[in-house]
């Protein structure tokens, strides 16, 4: 299947593993390459440039195929090493970065100047026009359902998509409640380029987590999110635990007044507990209501290969049967 996304990258698949702390290792984005789409490393997960450049040439290791590296620009007192980062990208021979968060137009032109093709990840139709005012090739955007931050619109994917396709003219994939064929089908028919998959990626045999992770998932259904840090500005979609419930409980006491510090026990240092330790209440980690559509924990070949042959049937059957009256 060609896009302007599989072109863009250099890929077989229109399918792009979003980053995602503690999940996005050498391994999880090797396989995903190697199985077509296009693996991402997160960056920050590395504590220090010289590991990601080390995580870099281990995913080099895995795979001849391209891959990317996610790489989220924070608003913080003591910020990570950027430019050290964005220099372990550009020796290390990564030639896509998914940027995420802050505006990424400071980092742009040594990446472009290096031929890195950049994906910025928006949650809104006017941060992805600003995304390609400032010269990124591409954009993700998110709607309302994804996990992680979905911003403050509250725009799902049926609404934000065909807007984001009426606004912009560089290619964008769909990010957010993406799972399958049917994903990807109607991902394309809103005017995407293909889809952004993080969630899904977490229940697969490669992905380095911890088993209880993927139980979770699959387990789950499309209830058990939660809103957190919603009256901080900060929004994050979460799978719901223990640890949750009792942060949303403090929020809604605290109200207006509530502080960070009020919430940090339940959101800060929880993703190595989670990810690494299978400590399933030790606080909030990001979790799409995709989770609802996860029944299994595949190989991520299978996965790749039983999403491409299910968009395709619909495609060439389902949809080519409507048209046929």
């Amino acid at each position: 299947m060609k896009t302007r996304i599989t072109e863009l990258f250099g890929i077989q698949h229109p399918i792009i593993q979003g980053g995602m702390h503690y999940v996005g290792f050498a391994e999880m984005a090797a396989a995903v390459s190697n199985a077509g789409g296009l693996g991402i490393i997160t960056g920050l997960t590395q504590r220090t440039p010289e590991l990601l450049a080390n995580e870099i040439r281990r995913c080099r290791e895995m795979t001849d195929k391209p891959f990317g590296v996610n790489l989220t620009f924070l608003p913080s007192l003591s910020s990570p090493d950027y430019p050290g980062y964005i220099k372990a990208i550009i020796d290390g021979g990564v030639k896509a970065v998914e940027t995420a968060g802050n505006n990424p137009a400071k980092w742009l032109p040594a990446l472009q100047a290096a031929g890195v093709k950049v994906i910025h990840k928006c949650t809104s139709v006017r941060h992805s026009l600003k995304a390609e005012a400032i010269g990124c090739d591409a954009v993700s955007v998110d709607g309302f359902e994804c996990g992680g931050h979905p911003g403050e619109d509250d725009v799902p994917n049926f609404i934000l998509l065909p807007r984001a396709a009426e606004a912009l003219n560089i290619p964008f994939v769909a990010s957010g409640g993406m799972a399958d064929g049917r994903s990807l089908v109607a991902a394309l028919a809103l005017g995407a380029e293909g889809m952004n998959m993080g969630t899904r990626f977490i229940a697969t045999k490669e992905a380095p987590v911890h088993d209880n992770v993927k139980r979770a998932l699959v387990e789950a259904s499309e209830l058990d999110t939660r809103l957190v840090m919603r009256p901080l500005r900060n929004t994050e979609r979460v799978l719901t635990n223990a640890a949750v419930e009792r942060l949303l409980v403090t929020e809604r006491e605290r109200g207006a007044e509530v502080k960070f510090e009020d919430i940090a026990a339940e959101v800060a240092g929880v993703y190595p507990k989670v990810m690494q330790d299978g400590l399933m209440d030790a606080g909030a980690w990001s979790c799409g209501m995709v989770a609802g559509l996860i029944h299994d924990v595949p190989t991520v070949r299978e996965l790749i290969d039983r999403i491409m042959a299910e968009a395709e049937s619909i495609i060439g059957k389902r949809l080519a049967g409507f048209a046929a009256g």
